[in-house]
């Protein structure tokens, strides 16, 4: 339910970008290079911390809509749900254990990072730069779940539940070959050319 009289009362995050649209575009092209540029972490993990991270932060807009995209790009339909409720049994590449353990933390509890929190993920074998853009994953819906719970957007429940389900519909050998085929494009950039508030 929208906290502004300037919003229509079931807020879309796309109600807020249109309202008050200084900084999106900027933002829009920081999505599309940390979501997916070039990275030691595919677009699907890169879509899982966005998840993982707005679960942790009770943003269900986020975490339903990143879930699809996770999924979309090739997670399992029953990795998001046990990583919010138990990280430690959940069915995760082992290899990302210390990069979600290190985006829990740091949504968490980012006062108390240290060094060890970064040295477990180059020790399972990732590089400095991928630990970089888990960071730059993190903090990026760090803070777009704070402009979606504080304009008070709402969850869109039914609309991201049919549209789960529709990709759960796809041929996995599909969804993760997108991984490769997604790669250096413009998504969001083209998402605010459709609202209007990027012109070229």
């Amino acid at each position: 339910m929208s906290f502004l009289p300037s919003l229509p009362k079931k807020t879309n995050l796309s109600d807020v970008i249109k309202t008050f649209p200084q900084a999106w575009e900027p933002m829009m092209d920081f999505h599309d290079v940390v979501l997916r540029g070039d990275s030691p972490l595919s677009i699907a993990q890169r879509e899982l911390i966005a998840a993982y991270v707005s679960g942790l932060n009770n943003c269900h807009f986020c975490l339903n809509a990143h879930t699809v995209y996770a999924e979309d790009f090739g997670i399992g339909e029953d990795v998001i749900g046990p990583l919010l409720s138990n990280p430690d049994s959940a069915p995760v590449d082992e290899a990302m254990r210390p990069i979600l353990a290190y985006v829990r933390k740091l949504t968490l509890e980012p006062g108390n990072i240290t060094e060890a929190d970064v040295q477990a993920i180059l020790d399972a074998g990732w590089s400095d730069q991928a630990v970089a853009d888990a960071n730059k994953s993190a903090a990026l819906f760090n803070f777009m779940n704070r402009v979606i719970l504080g304009m008070g957007v709402d969850d869109f429940d039914d609309f991201y539940g049919r549209r789960l389900a529709a990709v759960r519909k796809k041929p996995m050998e599909e969804r993760v070959s997108a991984n490769e085929t997604a790669l250096n494009t413009q998504h969001y950039r083209n998402y605010g050319k459709q609202l209007g508030i990027i012109k070229d």
